[in-house]
């Protein structure tokens, strides 16, 4: 076992509860907190600054356009500073701690436009990087009730809460568009009784500390991986308020091959926060432990690259859609077996069939890969070829795997041909070979449910040459090119990149 886990080091971890009106954040605040303090964590609880204010009779409703504007930004550096309190009270402890700030710093920007988002930004010299993706360790939205479960729906009980059912749908719409872009923002919706709803809360944050909860949570979250096929749609495709970032890789020496070490810049605008992650198996289940840098310790960190691997670049696509947060890696810079392949990422406690009505109807998925070690970025990183490649790892590294999903899968193929799905004939190889080596998805369901018809994007239902397909070029972007908005990541971006254990 590497030298990290000889010497524990106290965890600070930092997660914001937001959502619209009733969604359960009280309540969900109060069971994640006597959860971690039976693990033996100190919990500090961050009060909401606006909850504060409004209760001190300031009534946003009675303010103008100009004076509400004002509010959000004296509402914000109040927020940074209350907050600020509590992260140094957290440094001076000696113990694990666990801060629950009750919303964050982005809430703010849901209640004003986006030219005074950006002007409060520039007045105090803010980015939405430091704000959003470097502050906190994670982001959980609470789906109102008003959205998916409105016969629970009530303004009982709270004193500051006046809104009409569509206008809850609306914040709570607005709220949860705030945050996209967060390298680790979860979605926790009403698909469930609210008992479970709250169960999956907490899990969530369990999967992202790498605590093992077995039994007591019983909510079955895990990650998904699907390839899709490219070029990608034209961006207005997508979700109006979708993020673009630039994602950079790089893999570290490690002296366990069980034990994967990995440095992740991510960044917007030229603004870029910078991760340390180690991953290794621990009991049959895959644990990750994750570092803020800053960016002098990265680029000190860089020096201790291995050199069997090479750098990855991509472009990082984040969206909601449906009540599920996606991420969408598009391959760049990085060895020649990966260029221009696509990744869409969830995570989601749904079955497939219901997961499978919540992906993306714009995009063509051609098949799930989660698990599938071909797909794993360590591997697609190595500089050599696969075939006798002592460096391959076959283990399956899913932060939200049972061990019995961590089990290696069928890697006895290692054939680099056709990772991405571009062309026709990529295309067709996929239909031809079904999961390309894997005989079945970390959930057991195979491929069938995406092209088992062999109706691919570009291809009419009933042309075929000869094999169920029938030829036609996939749709172009506008530009040519894999590339989403090309002026959004600025070539630059950074951090984790990996929000979902990639």
């Amino acid at each position: 076992m590497g030298s990290e886990f000889t010497e524990r080091q106290k965890k600070i971890y930092k997660v914001v509860l937001t959502g619209g009106p009733c969604g359960g954040k009280t309540t969900g605040q109060a069971r994640l907190c006597s959860f971690f303090e039976k693990l033996g964590w100190k919990v500090l609880r961050v009060p909401e600054a606006a909850t504060v204010l409004l209760g001190g009779g300031i009534k946003f409703c009675e303010l103008s356009e100009d004076q509400g504007v004002r509010f959000q930004e004296e509402l914000l550096r109040t927020m940074i500073q209350i907050e600020n309190t509590f992260f140094s009270v957290a440094e001076s402890l000696d113990r694990d701690v666990i801060i629950v700030c009750d919303r964050g710093t982005m809430d703010a920007s849901a209640f004003i436009s986006t030219e005074q988002w950006e002007d409060i930004l520039q007045r105090n010299n803010w980015n939405d990087v430091e704000l959003r993706d470097s502050r906190y360790n994670q982001v959980i939205h609470m789906v109102s009730a008003a959205n998916g479960a409105e016969k629970f729906y009530s303004l009982e009980d709270h004193s500051c809460r006046s809104e009409p059912i569509e206008e809850a749908k609306q914040l709570d719409n607005r709220a949860a568009h705030a945050w996209v872009g967060h390298p680790y923002f979860d979605m926790i919706d009403n698909s469930t009784d609210f008992e479970a709803k709250l169960n999956r809360m907490i899990q969530s944050v369990c999967i992202k500390l790498g605590i093992e909860v077995q039994d007591r949570l019983q909510t079955n979250a895990r990650k998904v991986k699907f390839l899709v096929q490219g070029p990608l749609p034209v961006d207005s495709e997508f979700p109006k308020d979708f993020r673009d970032f630039q994602v950079v890789h790089n893999y570290l020496r490690s002296h366990d091959k069980n034990v994967q070490v990995r440095l992740r810049k991510r960044g917007y605008r030229d603004h870029w926060s910078y991760t340390h992650t180690i991953r290794q198996t621990v009991h049959g289940q895959s644990v990750e432990k994750r570092t803020t840098l800053t960016a002098r310790d990265y680029a000190l960190m860089l020096s201790q690259r291995d050199s069997h691997h090479q750098e990855i670049t991509k472009t990082r696509r984040c969206f909601l859609l449906n009540d599920q947060y996606f991420q969408m890696d598009i391959y760049e810079k990085c060895h020649k077996r990966c260029q221009g392949l696509i990744l869409l990422e969830t995570y989601s406690t749904l079955s497939n069939k219901e997961l499978d009505k919540r992906l993306p109807s714009f995009l063509t998925i051609v098949k799930e890969v989660t698990g599938d070690p071909k797909y794993s970025m360590f591997n697609l990183s190595l500089k050599e070829r696969w075939e006798n490649n002592q460096h391959f790892s076959s283990l399956s590294f899913n932060p939200s795997s049972t061990p019995e999903d961590s089990k290696t899968k069928n890697c006895n193929d290692r054939n680099e041909n056709f990772l991405a799905c571009w062309d026709d004939k990529s295309m067709q190889h996929h239909i031809t070979n079904g999961c390309n080596g894997v005989n079945e998805s970390v959930n057991g369901t195979g491929t069938d449910r995406f092209h088992g018809t062999g109706k691919f994007k570009g291809y009419e239902e009933g042309q075929t040459n000869g094999n169920d397909v029938a030829p036609k070029s996939p749709t172009k972007l506008t530009n040519g090119t894999s590339k989403t908005n090309g002026t959004a990541t600025n070539g630059t971006t950074k951090t984790n990149g990996t929000s979902n254990g990639h």
